[in-house]
């Protein structure tokens, strides 16, 4: 019998073999902490990517010194001891992108701060992608890259998804991690932006936008809002299976979808979940976690022009490894 981590297990060989090979360089702006370090290593050792950890070289070599850590085909990059010609570089890319917003010398000072840096490599196609958050919130290292790397052409917000595992299933929930209440244009692009990304995790998308009501079963503003996201999101990518509104049962049990959204492409087959707001989001997850037996991963950003993932402050040396991972993923899939 599969035990829940030989799943989880599966998933990352499945990934893994997404980008041996591919080069894939990934930077971590917190090089002073030995869950990164430790992850890092892993990472160089098994081959996957070309980890970059910023700090001092003492620094780090003393960190991962303490934690009897290799760092054998760890790059560690000084940002505060750069050449001047690079820093002079990374200025004027910032400069450039802000759009008049952020001042020469302002830009110098944001060169000082690990994430802002980190977040520049990638911008400028130093390194491929960034994790960070380990020791700093959310917001540290979400500003950096909405300021400078931007959302994808077309998407006006980023967004946070988690990605469910138990036995064979895989479900993808958004927004659980970023956006209180959006309105309909911007539930419409979460739900694009998940489609797209659950198919990194070799989920085949079928959409629900999710609600208290089906197919008008009930009335009011939140109805109204979930219907019109549906709509926007069918125009915005009319070759995915997109249906809503949507209640949980009549998303995922084919008995009750025939009741109640006979005909639906999507209705009692969904496997990812657009929430009408943060509160439904993460209260989800957390229960299908909690009582379901799922394992999370996430949040996970989806929406940025470049691959940046956050860590949460509890993090481990193997979440750290995994988000590595699937930022790798996105890395790939963002060059092909």
């Amino acid at each position: 019998m599969h035990e829940l981590e030989d799943y989880v297990m599966e998933l990352f060989d499945s990934l893994k073999q997404k980008i041996t090979g591919k080069n894939i360089s990934i930077v971590f702006p917190e090089g002073n902490d030995a869950r990164i370090l430790g992850a890092a290593s892993r990472l160089a050792k098994d081959g996957l990517i070309k980890p970059v950890v910023l700090g001092t070289a003492d620094e780090v070599q003393k960190v991962a010194g303490d934690a009897n850590i290799d760092l054998t085909g760890v790059e560690i990059m000084d940002y505060l001891n750069q050449p001047k010609d690079q820093i002079d570089a990374m200025v004027a890319a910032i400069v450039e992108r802000r759009k008049g917003k952020t001042d020469e010398a302002k830009a110098r000072d944001w060169l000082k701060d690990p994430n802002y840096f980190g977040t520049t490599l990638v911008y400028m196609d130093k390194i491929d992608g960034m994790v960070s958050g380990a020791n700093h919130p959310t917001s540290d290292t979400v500003r950096p890259a909405l300021q400078i790397i931007k959302t994808k052409p077309g998407i006006k917000l980023i967004s946070g998804s988690f990605l469910l595992i138990r036995d064979d299933l895989r479900y993808l929930y958004a927004d659980a991690g970023i956006n209180m209440d959006l309105d309909a244009e911007g539930v419409s692009d979460v739900a694009v932006t998940s489609a797209e990304f659950a198919k990194l995790f070799d989920i085949d998308p079928k959409v629900a936008l999710l609600s208290f009501s089906t197919k008008g079963s009930a009335k009011g503003d939140m109805v109204t809002k979930m219907q019109e996201a549906t709509k926007l999101a069918q125009q915005k990518a009319p070759d995915v299976p997109i249906d809503g509104e949507l209640q949980f049962d009549a998303a995922v049990v084919p008995s009750v979808a025939e009741k109640k959204a006979p005909g639906s492409k999507v209705a009692g087959h969904a496997n990812v979940f657009i929430f009408p707001d943060l509160n439904a989001g993460n209260i989800s997850y957390k229960i299908t976690q909690r009582l379901g037996g799922f394992q999370a991963l996430g949040p996970l950003l989806q929406g940025l022009n470049k691959p940046v993932n956050d860590l949460s402050r509890g993090t481990s040396e193997d979440d750290v490894y995994k988000v590595a991972i699937i930022t790798a993923v996105e890395a790939v899939a963002d060059k092909s």
